[in-house]
């Protein structure tokens, strides 16, 4: 209750900050809300997990220098993106700054693994996952309420307390900001709070693996990834098809899918919480899948993805015939 508290306290803050400062996301081509709505406030989240963060390293001393390599890649991926909420960034500038927290996240990694590997998965997970939640972050709810769900199952996977209190401590912070963001947003995440999200998943999803024992095993990791599967499934395949069409792929667009279907449905909460469900759907199968053999494990969540592209795949075509626009997407 009291990071929920946190949260939520940052949030409203934050929307009072961002209308006296004009920090307003306006209406467009490449905008899926019709009013002008306030953008920042997931710093109220960043403050939330910092605390946690803090109380971690507190109760378990052996956690200390762990959630300080954390909280400072968190503050580099927040700080960036509160710059960028307030005067647009390069998206080069913004790569370097999340390279180095990845760095930062890979020494976590390593210490908690002792592996080079499972250092060099967790610097491009950090990477992947910072970027894909700020490309998904789009319609109203939908970027928070998925973390919520990511951080409850990377809470059920855990076998240790750190790994738990850290992933409770997650969806408790989005529980904080989902009231200012469903069913209709009052203000958005903003790039401080949809990078922040990425980045904190990708440290809850590595200190979930690491906590294993079968670190170094694919089938681990196959695990942890299928919880976060919708958005996986949807960033990747867009961006490859806008990469495939010669098209500016770092520019905002409206060419995901769930923005798409938001579209075509005239309302936010139904694609926000089918892509939630999605969500649910994947971390009971990575629970049911957790202690079979590693060929089961990858038999199923290949299938999983597969499936996941093919509906994508389904539903992109049959928007295009829709639209009258076959060989491409909404810019």
């Amino acid at each position: 209750m009291l990071l929920a508290g946190i949260s939520l306290a940052g949030t409203v803050a934050a929307r009072r900050y961002a209308l006296r400062r004009d920090l307003l996301d306006h209406p467009g081509e490449r905008r899926s809300h019709v009013v002008a709505t306030p953008r920042g406030g997931g710093i109220g989240i960043v403050l939330a997990m910092l605390v946690a963060m803090g109380l971690l390293a507190c109760r378990d001393p052996a956690q200390a220098m762990a959630m300080v390599l954390s909280a400072t890649g968190l503050l580099l991926v927040a700080g960036i993106g509160w710059l960028d909420d307030h005067r647009p960034l390069t998206p080069w500038s913004r790569l370097v700054v999340h390279a180095v927290a990845a760095v930062l996240l890979a020494a976590v990694a390593y210490r908690a693994s002792g592996q080079v590997a499972v250092a060099l998965l967790a610097f491009v997970l950090a990477m992947v996952l910072v970027n894909i939640w700020n490309f998904m972050d789009g319609i109203d709810g939908i970027a928070s309420l998925q973390a919520l769900v990511v951080a409850g199952a990377c809470a059920l996977l855990a076998h240790d307390a750190a790994s738990r209190w850290l992933s409770l401590a997650m969806g408790a912070a989005c529980l904080g900001f989902l009231p200012m963001n469903l069913p209709r947003a009052r203000i958005f995440l903003g790039d401080v709070g949809s990078g922040a999200l990425g980045y904190i998943l990708a440290l809850a999803m590595v200190l979930v693996a690491s906590g294993t024992g079968r670190e170094s095993s694919l089938s681990t990791w196959m695990v942890v990834f299928l919880p976060a599967s919708a958005f996986l499934v949807d960033a990747t395949l867009t961006l490859v098809s806008r990469i495939v069409r010669g098209e500016r792929w770092w520019t905002p667009h409206v060419g995901h899918a769930y923005q798409r279907w938001a579209r075509a449905a005239g309302s936010h909460w139904p694609v926000t919480f089918a892509y939630a469900a999605w969500a649910v759907a994947g971390s009971v199968l990575a629970w049911l899948s957790r202690d079979l053999p590693e060929a089961s494990i990858m038999y199923a969540g290949s299938a999983w993805y597969l499936g996941g592209g093919i509906l994508w795949l389904r539903f992109q075509l049959y928007r295009s015939r829709k639209s009258g626009l076959p060989g491409k997407q909404s810019e």
